[in-house]
């Protein structure tokens, strides 16, 4: 049975990121996928230190932060799972706050001695795993994913952690409207790129 981690910066209880990611664990759950959904607005993460002290020690395990918060747990969780759904709205052209704290915290991930001058990813030499990401913005699809960094975020996250992404969702022109709700369109895509995942 695949493990699919699904790992949400989204502000905003019941917004179009959270439907979406919703509408796509029920997917993933009708075809016999075990799921689990991090909320990081819920999520006891504290901001990278930038002491690089994690990235010192070798091999291909994530480092050990001088931190001890809910970070040491979702990793474990990010080790186990099979696939990932990662996702942020735009807020200001890039992923929220809270993702890029958590984004920041991947650090783990590289190993950089003191005597480099630049990290190398801990993952290099594993078996990719698979990844769709989510997001919206106000433009419209098209030019948010063009012209805004979050898709090259979310993307870099996956890299990261070793996944390849799969498949993309961009939902444009959220704005219009107080509590937007998905399209049947919007929905349909989003079940098909569940298939992708299991």
């Amino acid at each position: 049975m695949n493990k699919i981690l699904a790992i949400n910066g989204s502000y905003r209880d019941d917004g179009i990121t959270d439907q979406a990611v919703e509408v796509m664990l029920h997917a993933l759950k009708s075809a016999g996928a075990e799921v689990e959904l991090i909320l990081l607005r819920e999520y006891p993460i504290e901001f990278c230190l930038n002491c690089r002290e994690c990235t010192q020690q070798a091999g291909n395990l994530p480092g050990k932060c001088v931190q001890h918060d809910g970070m040491e747990e979702l990793l474990d969780k990010i080790e186990q799972a099979d696939g990932f759904i990662l996702a942020s709205p735009t807020n200001l052209g890039s992923v929220t706050a809270i993702f890029k704290r958590f984004m920041e915290r991947l650090i783990v991930y590289a190993y950089w001695p003191w005597d480099k001058n630049y990290p190398q990813f801990r993952k290099s030499n594993v078996q990719k795993k698979k990844a769709v990401i989510i997001s919206s913005c106000a433009a419209p699809g098209f030019i948010g994913r063009l012209m805004y960094g979050t898709h090259k975020q979310l993307k870099m996250t996956a890299q990261i952690i070793r996944a390849e992404t799969v498949g993309t969702l961009f939902t444009g022109s959220i704005s219009k409207e107080l509590h937007p709700t998905l399209t049947d369109a919007v929905q349909k895509k989003i079940k098909t790129l569940a298939v992708k995942l299991v």
